[in-house]
């Protein structure tokens, strides 16, 4: 990723457009998308720091991507940028999903449709798959390293995939894990930067 310093919007109505266009392009799955926006074309977000905003975006509660949007509404334009991101995130997809949802509710029995539901599950699965593989350089980074921060993200999908742990679960076990190690590597660093050079 290139050193050049992070733009910043210039006002709320490109903040308003930004997360609508996010919002329209995010069919299945937004992440991608917000990846790309936010740290690659934007250049609102470095990749370090487009992590550690999505990663307190999964736990609170509410969907993620909507998190972030007030979050970074927030960073740039305070109160009036969090909502302005917000209605921005869903005034246009709202409708169309309204849309959507009563034509389905029409058409849900029809061979086709199902299975153009089942295709969008794949591809959406696809597009997370992409986004993690994107981002993995990131965790060179990460104060606990590369190594723990990837053990970790192994052990995640052994307890989503094959365990089928509920998310509660996996937040606090490995999620406590995490923060233990990083604050635990942190403080290290801190005591060697401290100590007295011989």
């Amino acid at each position: 990723m290139s050193d050049a310093p992070l733009n910043h919007p210039a006002s709320l109505s490109e903040l308003f457009w930004a997360f609508n266009r996010l919002a329209l392009q995010g069919f299945g799955g937004v992440l991608a998308v917000a990846q790309r926006e936010l740290v690659e074309r934007l250049r609102w977000l470095s990749r370090e720091e487009f992590l550690e905003v999505f990663a307190v975006a999964q736990v609170l509660p509410g969907p993620n991507i909507l998190n972030l949007s007030l979050m970074l509404g927030d960073r740039f334009f305070g109160i009036r940028g969090a909502f302005t991101a917000m209605a921005g995130m869903l005034l246009f997809p709202l409708m169309i999903v309204i849309g959507m949802a009563a034509l389905y509710g029409q058409m849900a029995d029809h061979p086709i449709v199902a299975n153009t539901v089942r295709g969008m599950g794949a591809v959406s699965a696809g597009l997370i798959v992409a986004t993690a593989l994107k981002l993995m350089p990131s965790l060179r980074r990460s104060p606990m390293g590369a190594w723990p921060a990837l053990g970790l993200a192994v052990l995640t999908l052994i307890g989503v995939l094959w365990l089928r742990l509920p998310l509660p679960q996996l937040l606090l076990g490995l999620g406590g894990l995490g923060m233990a190690l990083a604050g635990w590597q942190l403080y290290r660093a801190d005591r060697n930067s401290e100590a007295p050079k011989q």
